[in-house]
């Protein structure tokens, strides 16, 4: 039997070896703008790609469907040796746009290096966790001859691959496989790479996500926009009116004020510091946090509200007019106490009874994702611990629990499909990483490290 001891050098030494393949595995998979619902050809060859790459390191049988959305998701499979454990390795090829968002200084769908850094759209979320199992696997199969299994590929263990095709967009055609054929998700545990560390050389495993439940909500008040001197006053404002209703959601402090939505749970685990949180969102000099808690709390133990989109005339187009109808798009997210279904209907509820003068009003379901906590008392969360802590030269004691304040749905789903498979959640996301943001980047330090604990944990998992 392999043990952590044993491994830690070589797997290092191996990793450390894959440095430009790891480099070049990031480079082309990054140049494919595989943007769900915006470009169906680049999603493809996204999904191409890393079917080839997930082949050339050994996982023969993976296989690319199309799914319920459109989407173009990945499943492989490699059999264990007798007696030993499946191990499921989760990651997706989307990403977010890019093109249309300012403040890029680079290509994003060219990788590019400067300080210490590299930088494209999905370098971090979640192409870069991607690699980073590319790596774990090449390095499992050129150790496999000095394992207990040397006829295995992989040293004995099974291999179960999920690469998702529109995670980013709330994972609905993965969630359609996972209903008509939950045997594709079968595994002794699940390494879900989506998350990350506190920060840069602090292995961290998230056990809490929030859920999230997205909506949409129209005002409407006059048949079309009329001349504000002429009428304004009198007539009802669309925007304003929806303004008020939005702004009852949070208070002066920044809890939330939903009614009967409870907004004051605790967080246990690592802290947030102020100060870390303020620097790593990019809050500017001088302008305070929201202060109804901590930020533990506020980001990953409570539910919150955020305006991601808003309908209305833009500035360069603003005319003397009251404005007949706005829209605005929420996000809603929740702790794993709270049902994403049933905080949705309460936020319906809470807008409901604010509405002013009577005004139209519609509501649009953009659909929920579960909420998530780990059961940190499996062995695969310990083993994990335990490989974390090696490859980043560390003591299992260093290893950090945090929590998430964003979502993957598919955990929840997997939980309620296979209750007992344990799933542990890390990769090679930290704050200065940007997801979702411009200049969107990942510490290549990370990528090995991250590599190197899959790999670790992999070769000595015993189930």
């Amino acid at each position: 039997m392999a043990t952590l001891a044993s491994l830690t050098d070589w797997m290092r030494t191996n990793i450390a070896q894959q440095d430009a393949q790891i480099f070049q595995d990031l480079t082309e998979c990054v140049a494919h703008p595989s943007v769900f619902l915006e470009d169906s050809e680049s999603c493809l060859k996204s999904a191409e790609w890393v079917q080839e790459a997930f082949r050339a390191v050994g996982v023969d049988n993976i296989e690319i469907r199309e799914a319920a959305d459109g989407s173009y998701p990945l499943f492989g499979y490699v059999e264990p040796a007798a007696g030993k454990p499946t191990v499921l390795l989760y990651c997706h090829h989307d990403v977010q746009p890019a093109d249309d968002q300012p403040g890029w200084e680079t290509d994003p769908w060219v990788v590019t290096e400067k300080n210490n850094r590299w930088y494209g759209r999905g370098t971090a979320d979640d192409k870069g966790n991607l690699v980073a199992l590319l790596a774990a696997l090449r390095a499992l199969r050129e150790w496999a001859p000095q394992s207990d299994h040397p006829d295995h590929p992989f040293g004995g263990v099974g291999i179960r691959m999920v690469v998702e095709g529109s995670e980013e967009a709330g994972g609905e055609g993965l969630d359609d496989w996972l209903q008509k054929h939950p045997e594709w998700f079968a595994a002794d545990a699940i390494l879900i790479a989506d998350t990350g560390n506190v920060a840069v050389g602090k292995p961290t495993i998230n056990i809490s996500l929030r859920g999230v439940a997205m909506l949409t909500v129209k005002l409407r008040t006059l048949r079309s926009p009329v001349h504000s001197g002429q009428y304004g006053g009198p007539a009802p404002d669309a925007l304003m009116g929806l303004i008020s209703m939005l702004a009852s959601l949070r208070g002066a402090d920044g809890g939330l004020t939903i009614d009967d939505l409870p907004a004051d749970q605790e967080w246990d685990g690592v802290q947030y510091s102020p100060e870390e949180f303020a620097s790593d969102a990019g809050v500017l000099p001088g302008v305070e946090l929201c202060s109804a808690g901590t930020p533990s709390e506020m980001a990953w133990a409570r539910p919150t509200v955020t305006i991601t989109g808003l309908d209305a005339t833009p500035v360069k187009k603003a005319i003397n007019a009251v404005p007949a109808e706005a829209a605005a798009v929420i996000n809603l997210r929740v702790p794993p106490t709270m049902d994403p279904r049933e905080a949705q209907e309460k936020l319906i509820a809470h807008l409901q009874k604010r509405v002013p003068w009577n005004a139209q009003v519609e509501f649009e379901d953009g659909g929920v994702g579960s909420p998530y906590m780990a059961d940190t008392s499996g062995t695969a969360h310990q083993g994990m611990v335990e490989a974390l802590a090696a490859a980043y030269g560390q003591t299992p004691e260093d290893v950090l629990m945090s929590g998430d304040g964003g979502s993957i749905p598919l955990c929840g789903a997997l939980k309620a499909a296979h209750p007992d498979t344990q799933l542990v959640l890390f990769g090679v996301e930290e704050p200065l990483c940007g997801i979702h943001g411009p200049n969107e980047s990942v510490d290549p330090t990370e990528v090995s490290a991250i590599a190197t604990a899959v790999a670790l944990f992999l070769a000595s998992f015993e189930g």
